[in-house]
């Protein structure tokens, strides 16, 4: 009987040190049952999701929320959601996470990310006024050195084509900058039917004349399946890989692009003979 009694209190302390434990955290954490109604919640439910307890035990919370971002996917109940207005203040940004657990359970997890989203506001607007400052001097730099004909000054002939090739190479990194900026700026991708034979037959064409002959480019389309989203963004997307994989190549290596069904679907990938990347940067 003791024993008993002695297990009961242990159990009830540490149950007590995880409630305080949950409500020390600037998470809101708030217990679901199987009809989606609240069942306990930590006190930062209050600020960032508008729910108390136990003023709210028992309430329907996705109807708490409303027909608002938070409530929408609430009742869709799929995925976490990265970024999502507070039903408290739309200027609050959440993260939001269920997590199934018990009897039909859940957990809803809100996390306030309002600061990080400022701070790659912040990071997207940089990116994009810088690109297109530097547009135009490079543009310039690249128009003068296109005017100068190495064969006027033959000594100095290998210093301009040299400063031909890192101008435009630095005139291809700003337009890559540019291409990430508008693509992280554009809320909805078009969903159009994209044919991948006509769209691997000219990334092929391309490659081949980026390479100028000084490479082996071959197309292995194992998948024969189409996509559905932007033709611009994929063959910006695709583009990208095929000219990294020829201007990184040595003159009379190989290039191949392949298409291939997965498990998951299908797998578009760009395999070169070239040096690649260092294990170091592969996480970047």
């Amino acid at each position: 009987m003791n024993a008993d009694r002695a297990r009961a209190r242990s159990l009830v302390a540490q149950l007590r040190d995880l409630r305080t434990v949950a409500c020390a955290l600037q998470d809101a954490l708030v217990l679901l049952d199987r009809n989606g109604r609240m069942r306990w919640c930590n006190p930062a439910a209050g600020k960032l999701l508008g729910i108390a307890w136990p003023r709210d035990r028992g309430l329907a919370v996705a109807e708490r929320f409303g027909d608002g971002e938070a409530g929408a996917w609430l009742r869709r109940g799929q995925d976490d959601a990265d970024d999502v207005a507070s039903p408290m203040d739309a200027a609050v940004r959440l993260q939001l996470s269920l997590i199934p657990y018990g009897d039909h359970r859940r957990l809803l997890i809100a996390r306030d990310i309002s600061r990080v989203t400022r701070l790659e506001q912040v990071r997207r607007d940089f990116v994009a006024n810088v690109s297109h400052e530097l547009r135009t001097p490079l543009t310039v730099i690249h128009g003068y050195l296109e005017l100068l004909d190495p064969g006027d000054v033959p000594g100095l002939a290998p210093v301009l084509n040299e400063m031909r090739t890192q101008s435009q190479r630095m005139r291809q990194i700003v337009e890559d900058l540019l291409e990430l900026s508008r693509l992280e700026m554009q809320q909805h991708l078009s969903e159009e039917h994209v044919e991948m034979a006509p769209l691997l037959d000219s990334l092929r064409r391309e490659a081949e004349a980026l390479s100028q002959g000084r490479h082996r480019v071959q197309v292995e389309d194992e998948a024969h399946a189409d996509l559905l989203g932007s033709p611009k963004d994929l063959h910006s997307a695709f583009s990208n890989l095929v000219s990294n994989a020829v201007r990184y190549t040595p003159a009379g290596g190989a290039i191949t692009i392949r298409w291939r069904r997965t498990p998951g679907g299908a797998e578009y990938s760009v395999s070169d003979t070239g040096y690649g990347i260092p294990a170091e940067h592969l996480s970047r």
